[in-house]
């Protein structure tokens, strides 16, 4: 996916949206400027719909040059809500671009974050599944939660139905293998979602934990 090129009068125009931003401040004439282009159109690509980039041309736009303190390049600026929020200066791969994009992307609909999470599980609205192996979940999970190890979860699929109303939420140690199971399942047509960040940021963001048997 191209990154569109935007003029310095358009800067405004084309931030304030409801999507992040991500702008990258460019000079055609410096190679680490031309060569993290792959880089920056494939997170354009995956993120599409969630993120939006655009490219800068300092040679034509020294007041933002000025305004955000460009002193190297490749620099990349990230705007939410109409200011900017985080940067990223030099050579940069695109772990590191995801990593700073990602607590400012919009959620998808299958996606709960820890603080929902523990405000749904407080109001009974919501039981937890949790993918680990069962020896893991032995010692310490989320309150209430049942465990179906990750290799038997497309096999019970049926016991993801929410027939007592209560969206079943999805969890293992990260945020990956639940989310790819919750996708497998919700094209199954059962309507299931996934703790973001996993176990590790429940626990991180002051959650419950429940432990022993």
């Amino acid at each position: 996916m191209a990154i569109p090129l935007i003029t310095e009068q358009e800067f405004d125009r084309e931030v304030r949206v409801d999507l992040p931003v991500l702008v990258d401040f460019y000079a055609e004439a410096y190679p680490p400027c031309r060569q993290i282009t792959p880089v920056l159109e494939q997170v354009a690509q995956e993120l599409t719909g969630k993120l939006k980039v655009v490219r800068l041309d300092v040679t034509r736009s020294q007041r933002l040059v000025q305004m955000f303190r460009v002193q190297a390049l490749p620099m990349m600026v990230l705007i939410a809500q109409g200011r900017a929020v985080d940067q990223l200066m030099g050579p940069v791969d695109k772990k590191a671009i995801l990593d700073m994009v990602q607590a400012f992307l919009p959620a998808a609909a299958d996606e709960i974050t820890p603080k929902e999470m523990q405000v749904l599980v407080k109001q009974q609205q919501v039981v937890p599944v949790d993918v680990r192996e069962p020896g893991v979940f032995a010692r310490y999970r989320i309150p209430g939660a049942f465990n179906i190890p990750k290799d038997q979860v497309l096999t019970r699929t049926a016991e993801l139905v929410p027939s007592d109303g209560r969206l079943r939420v999805l969890y293992g140690r990260t945020t990956d293998d639940a989310k790819e199971l919750a996708e497998k399942i919700r094209e199954r047509g059962v309507e299931v979602a996934f703790l973001v960040g996993g176990f590790l940021h429940w626990e991180a963001e002051g959650g419950e934990v429940e432990r022993g048997a």
